[in-house]
């Protein structure tokens, strides 16, 4: 019997991370993908411009004892997970998949990790501040600029980057999320004399409506 580890997406599988001989190793596995799911900062909550939450789980094939697996929601109501085929769930748990910043000055999209590594490193005082869906870090006279999906998340990327701060003793960032309207004019004129667009400025989100 094969054990699955599988990712879902508001609790409908979404795809099989891996696959196992023994339920052991299928668990030693799950076990050290929830830890790194713990250590997440920044997860994704929105795909398609749909809030999602994400689990993780382990999957095998139905056998007799077979019983169908129910949990709870945020509201407290008793949920059924459905897998496709003839599979059972052994194991479900909330799980934080890395959210991806997009990073306009080298126009790709980067990690939490990969942001902190090339951006914050612990020599300057960097001053960081929200923009619309946008943050903006400033160390000395160089500033780069971040896109977020919508304004939340912007605000919410800077909650969790706060929270990384405290659990690791730092005190070089100055994160200021709700920006005034004398720091936001600065930004808007700075950023523009850069060569940023205006435009992509002022704008409060990149995301596509919902996809029917």
């Amino acid at each position: 019997m094969d054990y699955l580890i599988v990712l879902f997406k508001n609790k409908k599988r979404k795809k099989i991370i891996n696959k196992f001989k023994t339920l052991e190793r299928a668990k030693s596995f799950f076990d050290k993908k929830i830890q790194e799911s713990d250590q997440v900062y920044f997860n994704k909550q929105v795909e398609n411009a749909v809030h999602c939450e994400f689990d993780l789980g382990i999957v095998s094939e139905k056998d007799d004892n077979f019983e169908s697996y129910f949990i709870k929601d945020s509201l407290g109501r008793q949920m059924r997970v459905d897998v496709d085929g003839n599979f059972k769930i052994i194991e479900l748990r909330p799980y934080n998949v890395d959210e991806k910043i997009y990073d306009i000055t080298q126009s790709k999209k980067i990690s939490f990790n990969d942001f902190l590594k090339s951006y914050l490193s612990k020599k300057n005082v960097k001053l960081i501040s929200r923009l619309n869906n946008k943050v903006v870090v400033q160390d000395d006279n160089l500033l780069n600029l971040f896109s977020f999906k919508n304004e939340n998340e912007s605000y919410r990327f800077l909650q969790g980057l706060n929270e990384y701060m405290i659990d690791n003793g730092r005190m070089d960032c100055i994160i200021v999320s709700d920006t005034s309207k004398a720091q936001k004019k600065y930004l808007y004129d700075t950023l523009s004399n850069m060569g940023v667009d205006k435009k992509l400025l002022y704008r409060t989100t990149t995301t596509f409506k919902e996809r029917k």
